[in-house]
């Protein structure tokens, strides 16, 4: 056998062993690394969750409590007193709902874009609300006929939106649990 042909089946004989090593190598420290990057992604997640599921929770009981404090009945009964006429009742009734607004806006990013929707309009169907029987009444009239009208306009009413927003929010934190 030539000298140059055992030159090559020497070097074969030591090649491809090393690349077997090689290989194996690699795949073992690439399945470790996978692994490792997987528990370390499983821990931070878990300590992310951590933080924010008690977040979230507590922008949704402030969330029902935004809806709560909105709903007519609930503004009626803070907000009016016997000396108010009607536009002093609408008027501290449409800063009142634009206060909780304001004061709660930063809970949205803690909730699904679509329950932010559904408060926005919650909101938007009280202003209406109030502004509509508004236009019923007699402006220097007396709070309590306006209050009155509302209620009525109110018991016409199948749906109410902050009742509707309230569900909303309990089956969207009930999807944390």
């Amino acid at each position: 056998m030539p000298v140059w042909l055992e030159t090559i089946l020497e070097i074969v004989k030591i090649t491809v062993p090393a690349l077997v090593i090689f290989f194996t190598i690699q795949t073992l420290l690439k399945q470790y690394l996978e692994s490792e990057y997987k528990t370390k992604m499983l821990d931070f997640k878990q300590n992310q969750n951590n933080t924010t599921i008690p977040l979230r929770l507590q922008a949704y009981e402030r969330l029902s409590l935004f809806c709560e404090r909105i709903s007519i009945p609930n503004l009626v009964l803070r907000l009016r007193t016997e000396e108010m006429t009607a536009s002093g009742l609408r008027l501290a009734m449409m800063i009142a709902i634009q206060k909780e607004f304001e004061h709660n806006i930063t809970q949205q990013v803690y909730v699904s874009d679509q329950l932010w929707q559904i408060l926005k309009i919650a909101r938007d169907d009280a202003l209406n609300i109030i502004n509509m029987v508004y236009s019923s009444v007699e402006p220097e009239g007396n709070a309590k006929e306006y209050a009155g009208a509302m209620f009525k306009y109110l018991e016409s009413r199948e749906i109410i939106s902050t009742d509707k927003a309230l569900f909303a929010i309990k089956k969207e934190a009930g999807l944390l649990m």
